[in-house]
């Protein structure tokens, strides 16, 4: 029981959401990059080139660069068992995503720093609010000209009635881009070309008041404007406050760029803290708690013809509590009878 309990512990399950063309796929190659699920992340070009994302499989997702239906990824991490929910961006297949936030115990929105919140990413917040999904904001492509953070942050907090809480602090965007402030450690994550591969990035300790070694770093000018923005961060925004992140009323946000690895680990690892292992799921008006020894799940998306040699269909399931056995009964809720179609759907 203490092994299955210490499994149970270590999961997370997150869905990562955004409107099309955002970076969502490109960020789930990331952390699959360090994870070490995979060795070399597809970049997303659409038709025009043979190289891919690895979560899109189908020959259509290929041809035009874009994620059509939900894919289910594992890696490890740190010690932890991370399933990554990575859902399609375009309304035309949304309803595959409304479908697989129900199996996710948070989501991971993606947000274009310069397009700001887009019709699809209001739908989807929309979902995620009704089930009370805690909701971590990672705004991407800064390395690219963007709008306002300050604007950025009021256009969350208005248009979904939530709080933010920025974890990090861009330096400048476009090519002036010279990285991030991490606000906890008070160091500063420097852009540049050598961080492009998998190694981990080691931030700069600098303390905001070190005018000196800040001139150096980041030149005169954007040191002044970062000092300015911290200042009229820690006075104005919202406290940080886990319960309230658990319960989907504040969104910590990270700022990076998904492309050029940047931003994505520091992500990751405050994600995992911040994040909780499976929790409790209603079932009627009983909840199942995640460490009864009985067998219970739902299936989420059936998905057919993913292999054309074959005719073959395959359930995507999430276990509430209990193991999943191969070839044994299970009680069907909806059809009140024994069925081991589960077992046969591989």
């Amino acid at each position: 029981m203490l092994d299955s309990v210490s499994e149970i512990k270590r999961r997370r399950t997150f869905a990562i959401i955004s409107h099309p063309d955002a970076g969502k796929t490109t960020l789930t190659e990331k952390f699959l990059l360090y994870g070490g699920a995979i060795q070399s992340a597809g970049s997303v070009k659409g038709k025009q080139s043979d190289k891919h994302a690895v979560s899109d499989w189908m020959d259509l997702e290929k041809q035009r660069g874009i994620s059509i239906t939900s894919s289910v990824l594992q890696f490890e991490y740190d010690g932890y068992c991370i399933n990554i929910l990575d859902t399609p961006g375009h309304q035309d297949f949304s309803e595959d995503t409304y479908r697989t936030l129900m199996a996710a115990d948070s989501a991971v929105m993606v947000i274009d720093a310069a397009k700001g919140i887009e019709p699809q990413t209001r739908k989807l917040f929309k979902v995620c609010a009704m089930r009370d999904i805690p909701i971590f904001t990672f705004i991407n492509k800064l390395d690219r000209e963007a709008r306002d953070p300050f604007d950025l942050l009021d256009e969350l907090e208005r248009e979904f009635g939530i709080g933010t809480y920025p974890m990090n602090w861009p330096i400048g965007c476009g090519q002036n881009f010279k990285g991030v402030y991490d606000r906890d450690k008070r160091s500063i994550l420097s852009f540049g070309d050598s961080h492009r591969g998998r190694e981990k990035i080691h931030g700069i300790d600098c303390d905001i008041t070190d005018t000196e070694k800040l001139d150096e770093l980041i030149g005169e000018r954007l040191r002044s404007e970062l000092c300015e923005q911290i200042e009229l961060l820690d006075g104005a925004c919202f406290d940080f406050d886990l319960e309230k992140v658990r319960h989907g009323k504040l969104s910590p946000v990270f700022f990076g760029s998904a492309l050029n690895n940047f931003g994505i680990e520091p992500f990751l690892e405050h994600f995992l803290k911040m994040t909780t292992s499976p929790l409790p799921r209603l079932a009627g008006e009983d909840f199942i708690d995640p460490f009864d020894e009985g067998f219970s799940a739902f299936v989420f998306k059936i998905q057919a013809n993913m292999n054309k040699a074959h005719r073959d269909r395959i359930a995507f399931m999430r276990i509430c509590s209990g193991k999943f056995v191969r070839d044994r009964e299970y009680y069907h809720v909806q059809g009140k009878r024994a069925s081991d179609s589960l077992s046969r759907s591989r």
